[in-house]
C-alpha cells in the first residue's frame, strides 16, 4: 500500500508527531486528532525506556514535553507513565501521558489506509529500538504501511540491510555517519526529506534523478505548501496539516 506515494498526481500529507500545532506532540490525542482530520500518514518518534519498552517521544530528555526532567532512558515505563505530557502545551491538556508504541499500534487498528513514517531516534540503543519496532509492526500487520527514518546513516543502513524495509533519509550534510559514493548512504534510501529552509527545485530534481522519492517538512502555511508543490515533492510532513489539505481539496475541485 506504500506504493500510493509513487502517484505524483497526488500529494501525501503527513502529520508531524501527530497534529503538532494544535495538540501536545506525540500523544495519543495528537495522533487521534490527525487521523480524524484525515491525514494520509503519521510521523512519530521512538526510543527505549529504562526497561526497554518502546516509547513515543521525540527528545532524549523528558524536560521539554513533560513536567519531569532527565533522560527518557533513565525512567522505567511505570515512571514515565506518571509524568504529565500535556500540561506544558496548555492547561486543557493536563494529564496526557507519553504513549507506548504498542498503544499507538492499537490506536491505528481502525485506520487501515494510514501510512506510517517511523523515526527511530539516534543513540546507542537505536538499532535495538529499530529491531523491536519492526517486530511489533510486523505483529500488528502494520509493516507494509511503513517507511523508516533516522538521522544516523548507520541506523538507516541497518533498516535497509537487515530488515529490507523502505527508508527515508536526509541530505548527507545533516546526517551522522553518512557515507558518500554510489554504494554509500544514498543507495540505502527509498526517499529523502528536506527541511523547507534547505529545499530548492534544483535539489529536488537532483534527488529525483537518483530515483528517490523527495519529501519535505514542515510546510505549515499556504505559501510554504505552494512552494513545496512547485519544487515537486511527493510527501509533505506538516505540523499543521490544514493548509496542505485545504489546498489539495481546491486543486482537486478544479
Amino acid at each position: 500500500m506504500i506504493e500510493r506515494i509513487h502517484d505524483t498526481s497526488d500529494i501525501v500529507i503527513s502529520g508531524h508527531r501527530g497534529y503538532k500545532s494544535a495538540y501536545p506532540e506525540n500523544t495519543l490525542l495528537a495522533f487521534k486528532e490527525a487521523l480524524e482530520l484525515g491525514v494520509d500518514m503519521l510521523e512519530f518518534d521512538l526510543r527505549f525506556s529504562k526497561d526497554r519498552v518502546i516509547m513515543v517521544i521525540h527528545d532524549e530528555t523528558v524536560d521539554r514535553t513533560t513536567n519531569g526532567s532527565g533522560l527518557v532512558s533513565d525512567y522505567s515505563l511505570a515512571e514515565l507513565k506518571q509524568l504529565d505530557a500535556g500540561g506544558w502545551f496548555g492547561k486543557p491538556f493536563e494529564g496526557l501521558r507519553i504513549p507506548t508504541f504498542e498503544e499507538l499500534c492499537e490506536l491505528l487498528q481502525p485506520y487501515p489506509e494510514v501510512l506510517l513514517n517511523v523515526e527511530v531516534k539516534s543513540g546507542s540503543q537505536a538499532k535495538e529500538v529499530a529491531d523491536a519496532a519492526v517486530a511489533m509492526l510486523s505483529e500488528y500487520g502494520l509493516l507494509p504501511r511503513c517507511v523508516f527514518t533516522c538521522f544516523d546513516a548507520d541506523v538507516l543502513a541497518h533498516f535497509h540491510d537487515v530488515h529490507q524495509v523502505r527508508t527515508q533519509g536526509f541530505p548527507g550534510e545533516v546526517m551522522s555517519n553518512f557515507i558518500p559514493g554510489d554504494e554509500g548512504t544514498y543507495s540505502k534510501m527509498w526517499a529523502v526529506a528536506f527541511h523547507m529552509a534547505g529545499m530548492t527545485p534544483k535539489a529536488v530534481e537532483e534527488f529525483r534523478s537518483r530515483g528517490l522519492q523527495v519529501w519535505c517538512y514542515c510546510p505549515d502555511n499556504e505559501q510554504q505548501v505552494h512552494y513545496a508543490l512547485g519544487c515537486g515533492v511527493t510527501v509533505m510532513t506538516c505540523n499543521d496539516p490544514v493548509p496542505a489539505m485545504a489546498l489539495r481539496r481546491r486543486i482537486h475541485s478544479i
